[in-house]
């Protein structure tokens, strides 16, 4: 506990130090220069993060995967690609999952196979904490909305009835 307590300190410290750079410039040049490293700074420090979690969750190779290629990304053409290359990943992969999610609840065999071929329960479970707000817009993009453009009664999803029926699946 004491080595993250140092690292949160060593964080809040750099940023403090920019922030009161910026304050104390003597011209708007430096203090703009201040600002963009504080910007940078906390740019990397939430796409590191995002791998972290990744490799944390249990997706070590697609964290290291993800981390050589937002790295490359960023020194070809900066913060900004590599963080809309994170969230479009992270849409990507939510979207497979929460399709394959709504498969398994119209007890499509197919899909449920494709979820034992690829999950225990707590990598699955994991996937579904991290992907739930995707697997409600999908829910919502495939289900709910053509169905109500076409006047016809949407079928009813319950993420945890399929969390439950998961359970009982990959154990």
């Amino acid at each position: 506990m004491q080595e993250y307590r140092s690292l949160i300190v060593t964080l809040f410290a750099i940023f403090g130090l920019l922030l009161l750079g910026a304050f104390f410039s003597p011209s708007f040049t430096v203090q703009r220069t201040y600002l963009e490293l504080f910007m940078l700074f906390g740019s990397l420090l939430f796409i590191f993060s995002v791998l972290v979690v990744l490799a944390t969750i249990g997706f070590g190779s697609f964290a290291l995967y993800l981390a050589i290629v937002v790295g490359a990304l960023l020194l070809l053409f900066g913060v900004q690609i590599a963080f809309l290359m994170v969230i479009i990943t992270y849409g990507i992969w939510g979207f497979i999952f929460g399709i394959e999610l709504l498969l398994v609840a119209n007890d499509v065999s197919t899909a449920i196979t494709w979820f034992q071929e690829r999950y225990t329960f707590s990598t699955f479970s994991k996937e579904y904490y991290a992907f739930y707000p995707v697997i409600l817009i999908v829910y919502f993009l495939v289900e709910l909305l053509p169905s109500l453009l076409s006047h016809q009664k949407p079928k009813r999803f319950s993420p945890h009835q399929v969390f439950e029926k998961m359970r009982e699946l990959l154990d």
